[in-house]
């Protein structure tokens, strides 16, 4: 039985200084969009890795069907976590458009 270590979700908040130098954006986004982009890069990552999952289930390549079921948590998760995150940004921008000058 052949056992690999579970990696989980990453945070998007993790990336080091030279890591986001090297993207550089145009003027007005910065760390929030890269949030973002990190969170959409994950969603795909793990909906991939599900589908392989899926995939191996289906032909009866898959040893282990746990495997199958953490994978797809994951995406799960990782869709969640992007709903959450449109919906928090969403009501950020709807505060700020209540506020009066």
């Amino acid at each position: 039985m052949n056992m690999e270590k579970m990696q989980g979700i990453q945070p998007l908040w993790n990336k080091t200084v030279s890591q986001q130098e090297q993207n550089v954006q145009p003027e007005g986004l910065g760390m929030f969009a890269d949030i973002f982009n990190t969170a959409i890069q994950q969603v795909k990552d793990t909906d991939a890795k599900k589908n392989e999952m899926e995939y191996l289930m289906a032909t009866g390549q898959l040893d282990n069907p746990a495997e199958w079921s953490i994978a797809s948590q994951q995406a799960l998760s990782s869709v969640q976590l992007l709903t959450q995150l449109r919906n928090k940004a969403l009501e950020s921008y709807n505060e700020l458009m209540r506020i009066s000058l």
